[in-house]
């Protein structure tokens, strides 16, 4: 049949959400059916909260479709069916604006510095032989990172740097292993299995890294968004926070540390993977080719990139502007201080990024429709009805797992709200404010890496270009976040209860 035949609503079948199975387009078609039926029949929190399902649904089938359009959709229709309004998705952008930016500008300006990154960790990678010591390390850094920059930040240095190694080892991986046996099955299988264990190896040490940024994320008043407003309603500067929150955050790495160790001795929960030897011996004759061909050009883009470095990590630390505006910062001084200067050139750092900005909007909508609906306030409700010995360890589990299914930022903004509003009406005083703030910070850092939309970085990573590379899906995140998350709540509890 030719393409002219083929019927009208057959055409618009196949283009809706492009190559997605038929059975996923039939279950958003069923999604946008259900909805409307609850809303007329006067269900709208029953349908907010079925809303949150459906997004997450489109998250956790993000291999197959990327959510940006069926979690569009939902969005779209969650405004046409008023469980929310434009100008209170606008409101939750501006509430969000420094994520945002730090979308739009720093991400672009990793980007400009791979092949310093790429370089640094290759030497790591090829000189850090034993697996314990570079999961170990690969944990430990993400997280001082992310307690004094930001752990978006970080992960896009992640990605960077594993995309760059899957880069390596695709481009010499032909002519290493299958040189002149392009046709020996043998070759080819064995190409097949190193790929694979690659793939197993970079996944278990891209979510170390991950998992990383969450510890170090809770400890400082600048380790997630969430962190500023809590220090903001509590009156904490950078120090107290810290000091506040360091009996948690101590047990959280040291134990993070230990369960690090351990999967990767017991090889479970897809950790454990030894780096191929094959891969090794590409590696280093990557690295070897690049030292020798480097120009004098590109050693001075190098030392570049290396000032770029101590900038951004000043800037950060010191907090002399907003995250995305240093970031901008980085574009302007890497781009224009190593010649690219066409616009095209520049445009190439964005592609990584905007995607997932737009995604991350649409994730708004869908939190503006918790806000609107009121859907988590029966919960604190509840918690400031327990007694008071009580309520700090609920709200830590109360918090975690709203976080894991919605958003650690919006609920962390959601309930120091209510915290806050109880101490002003004098319903609790300044020391159990100071406890529930405590909670709330470690109950929406910790317990959320459960899922990959819990946290933003997280988010991130699973809607990036990594993801596909590594076979990393969202029910795989999940698996392999799951005994970090079991062990962090558990010693995050603990040591709320024993040591505040």
């Amino acid at each position: 049949m030719s393409a002219s035949a083929v019927p009208l609503k057959t055409a618009f079948w196949s283009n809706f959400l492009g190559a997605s199975p038929d059975w996923y387009k039939k279950t958003i078609i069923a999604f946008l059916l259900l909805n409307p039926v609850l809303v007329l029949l006067g269900q709208e929190f029953l349908a907010g909260w079925l809303l949150i399902i459906e997004f997450i649904f489109t998250l956790a089938m993000a291999m197959k479709c990327y959510p940006l359009q069926p979690g569009g959709l939902l969005a779209i229709q969650a405004i046409l069916l008023d469980l929310t309004n434009a100008e209170a998705v606008k409101l939750e952008i501006i509430n969000n604006f420094e994520v945002v930016l730090l979308l739009l500008f720093m991400v672009a300006g990793i980007f400009f510095m791979k092949s310093l990154l790429l370089y640094v960790f290759t030497k790591i990678l090829l000189n850090v032989r034993s697996r314990y010591i570079l999961a170990a390390l690969f944990l430990l850094v993400s997280a001082v990172l992310s307690a004094f920059l930001d752990a978006l930040t970080v992960t896009a240095v992640l990605i960077t740097v594993f995309i760059g190694f899957y880069t390596v080892y695709h481009r010499y991986a032909s002519s290493y292993l299958n040189k002149n046996a392009l046709d020996d099955s043998h070759v080819n299988a064995e190409y097949d299995e190193t790929l694979a264990k690659f793939r197993h190896y970079l996944r278990g040490l891209v979510m170390h890294g991950a998992v990383g940024t969450a510890l170090g994320g809770v400890s400082t008043k600048v380790g997630e968004p969430q962190n500023l407003l809590i220090a903001e309603r509590a009156g904490w500067d950078f120090l107290e926070f810290m000091t506040r929150m360091a009996p948690i955050s101590a047990t959280v790495l040291a134990s993070g540390l230990v369960t690090c160790l351990l999967l990767e001795h017991f090889k479970v929960f897809g950790f454990g993977t030894t780096l191929p030897s094959s891969v090794v011996a590409i590696l280093k004759d990557f690295d070897a080719t690049e030292s020798a061909k480097r120009t004098r050009e590109q050693k001075a883009a190098m030392f570049v990139q290396a000032f770029a470095v101590l900038i951004l990590v000043a800037g950060l630390a010191f907090h002399v502007a907003s995250v995305g505006l240093v970031g901008l910062l980085i574009i302007i001084l890497l781009t224009a201080f190593n010649g690219i200067t066409e616009e095209h050139q520049i445009g190439k750092a964005f592609e990584e990024a905007l995607p997932f900005l737009c995604l991350l909007v649409v994730f708004f909508a869908i939190v503006a429709v918790i806000h609107q609906q009121h859907l988590f306030e029966p919960i604190i409700d509840w918690v400031l009805s327990l007694k008071k010995n009580l309520q700090g360890p609920v709200l830590f589990l109360a918090n975690g797992i709203l976080s894991a299914i919605s958003d650690n930022v919006f609920v962390a903004t959601v309930y120091i709200d209510e915290v806050h509003k109880a101490y002003e009406t004098g319903a609790i005083n300044r020391q159990q404010f100071d406890k529930l703030a405590i909670a709330i910070n470690a109950g929406t850092n910790l317990t959320s890496v459960a899922t990959p939309n819990g946290q933003a970085a997280f988010l991130f990573l699973l809607t990036s270009a990594l993801a596909p590379l590594i076979r990393l899906s969202y029910l795989r995140m999940m698996l392999m976040a799951f005994p970090y998350t079991i062990v962090l709540t558990i010693a995050g509890l603990l040591s709320y209860e024993f040591f505040l």
